[in-house]
């Protein structure tokens, strides 16, 4: 179960970063997605109760808080040891994401984080593939 959890947090951080950069904003500020965007998005998916919006809207503040320290502490660092603590504080935030949600919501979900990384595994093959003709 840690495992799936690890793998769900970590194709959610890859499928978010995909995301933004199809049109997360200018300069690496700009990568992920603002709180709101990615709730909105969540929203649209999941039909989030008031409750559920205010809550996600705070985790991924805190997540975004988090990755901009991450960063700023970790520019000239052991790149292994960043990765480590991006792939925890993202799994730490899946655990309370996946907690909000009812199990319908989470049902939907892990369908829609399915479909998101299938698509970015077509991309990322279509990029490899693109300079092998």
């Amino acid at each position: 179960m840690k495992k799936l959890m690890m793998i769900c947090a970590l194709l959610f951080s890859v499928v978010t970063f995909a995301n933004a950069q199809q049109g997360g904003g200018p300069g690496r500020g700009g990568m992920m997605m603002k709180p709101e965007e990615r709730v909105k998005q969540l929203d649209e998916k999941l039909k989030l109760s008031d409750d559920q919006k205010t809550k996600l809207t705070a985790i991924y503040t805190e997540q975004a808080e988090t990755m901009k320290k991450m960063r700023e502490e970790g520019k000239d660092g052991d790149r292994d040891a960043m990765r480590e603590k991006v792939q925890k504080m993202r799994a730490e935030s899946e655990l309370k994401i996946t907690a909000l949600l009812t199990e319908d919501q989470k049902k939907t979900y892990k369908t829609w984080q399915d479909e998101q990384r299938a698509e970015m595994e077509k991309r990322m093959k279509e990029r490899q593939g693109g300079g092998n003709n």
